[in-house]
């Protein structure tokens, strides 16, 4: 039997990860801060595919590697299946996770979104939990990213998370 951690120390880590490169390490260039935790989830993405992929063969295409990503990997980092997988067969892939973990318990009040800065200044609040948010997405889109470039597969990962929880990665191969 394989060791586990238990999945709140696991969003705890990612959460302070995500809070110290924004707020202390790069609070003055968020794209830095975003460029490193997207590297760090790379790292980690790259490690974990060599665990699981230790007693398969190789994948012969794209298709079945992104399968892998949708079914085993991500049942072993999230206990569940990507819900949906949709490609243009020209090499972009949609992996959407209806219910994706860490984003189960943000919330972003749309109504906080919508008020003039003039008369509230907690839009400023709103455009920081929606930026928080999209910072804590780098790192699962370096994970996939990682695990596909350790299968062989050189992409780029972005996400979409117009409708949280529910979220969308989308894999562009490189050819």
């Amino acid at each position: 039997m394989g060791r586990e951690v238990a999945e709140s120390c696991v969003d705890g880590v990612v959460m302070e990860m995500v809070a110290a490169y924004c707020g202390r390490f790069y609070a003055a260039k968020p794209e830095l801060a975003a460029r490193r935790i997207e590297a760090i989830g790379f790292q980690v993405g790259h490690q974990l595919t060599e665990r699981y992929t230790m007693e398969r063969p190789r994948f012969s295409d794209h298709l079945e590697a992104i399968k892998f990503i949708c079914k085993d990997f991500w049942s072993e980092l999230f206990k569940k299946q990507i819900d949906n997988l949709k490609t243009n067969h020209r090499g972009t892939f949609v992996l959407q996770d209806n219910r994706f973990r860490w984003l189960t318990r943000v919330s972003i009040d749309p109504t906080v979104e919508s008020l003039d800065a003039t008369e509230n200044d907690s839009t400023t609040l709103g455009d920081s939990a929606a930026q928080t948010t999209s910072m804590l997405l780098y790192f699962p889109c370096g994970i996939i990213r990682g695990a596909l470039t350790n299968l062989g597969i050189p992409c780029s990962v972005t996400a979409d998370m117009s409708n949280l929880p529910a979220c969308s990665f989308v894999v562009r191969i490189k050819t």
